[in-house]
């Protein structure tokens, strides 16, 4: 891929790509991926914004997918030390934003024991944007003035859950389930059992933000055996409240009909350059 492009003073920036659309990425986050002397990239990145690295730049896949890890944490966090040491200005590039279930504090932690400088740079959540681009605002007005984040990544062979869903149901604001996919039938199960009602709205999406996204809308009690007919895969999240009932109303963005992306790396250059 060339030479490496090394700077004198090695720094990692753990930035947040965004749900998906990569037009979401932040502007900050697309001119340090175009100065990057690496980035190490997650699976939910997207190969259109790998497409603002610069030549020479190291691309390093460290993607995680349920009992395959391309990476363990450990080896992730010890590359980035290891990089930045070499005088590398690096990208730890993560899907969404890097401090929300991300493990990006993990990631941080490590630099700084290391003594290596590091930034942060938020990313649009799926945890949000999902919920939005399926017409489900997570809080509203008469509805829910509250919304709780919640990661549904558990391994569902686990005889307990270690997410207290008994708080979670006496809340009465919103509830969001970020990795959900596989935990639909837990999600449902507990809510229930700690007094949520049948009727309670659910919204599904998939892929969010993209051109593959699914938006699916039912309720708690249906939601275990509405997945699996609709094979409901990851990434998804999964919207349980009032809120979630908006979705017939909101819906706006429609995946087929949308025209391909106008992205290019040139436009996204141009645009940084006139800032």
């Amino acid at each position: 891929m060339g030479d490496k492009i090394v700077s004198s003073d090695g720094r990692v920036y753990i930035v947040g790509a965004g749900p998906g659309d990569p037009e979401l990425l932040t502007l900050r986050a697309a001119r340090l991926l175009g100065e990057a002397g690496a980035v190490v990239y997650d699976r939910l990145v997207g190969a259109e914004i790998l497409e603002l690295c610069p030549p020479g730049c190291l691309r390093i896949f460290a993607g995680k997918s349920p009992g395959n890890h391309t990476m363990r944490q450990g080896e992730i966090n010890s590359l980035l030390i290891d990089l930045a040491q070499e005088g590398l200005s690096v990208v730890r590039l993560k899907g969404g934003d890097p401090f929300i279930f991300g493990r990006g504090g993990e990631e941080a932690q490590a630099l700084s024991q290391a003594g290596v400088p590091f930034e942060i740079v938020p990313g649009v959540t799926s945890a949000t944007a999902a919920p939005a681009y399926a017409g489900v605002p997570v809080t509203h007005r008469g509805l829910s003035s509250s919304v709780t984040f919640v990661t549904a990544h558990e391994d569902p062979a686990k005889p307990e859950t270690s997410v207290d869903y008994a708080h979670l149901a006496a809340g009465g604001g919103t509830l969001v389930f970020v990795m959900g996919a596989r935990s639909i039938g837990r999600i449902s199960r507990e809510l229930l059992r700690y007094g949520m009602t049948d009727e309670t709205p659910v919204a599904i999406v998939e892929n969010a933000t993209t051109g593959r996204q699914r938006a699916l809308r039912c309720t708690l009690a249906e939601a275990p055996s509405f997945a699996e007919r609709e094979e409901v895969a990851p990434p998804a999240v999964v919207v349980v409240g009032a809120v979630a009932a908006l979705a017939d109303e909101l819906a706006w963005f429609r995946p087929e009909e949308s025209p391909a992306s106008p992205w290019s790396r040139l436009q996204t250059q141009t645009l940084l350059e006139s800032i």
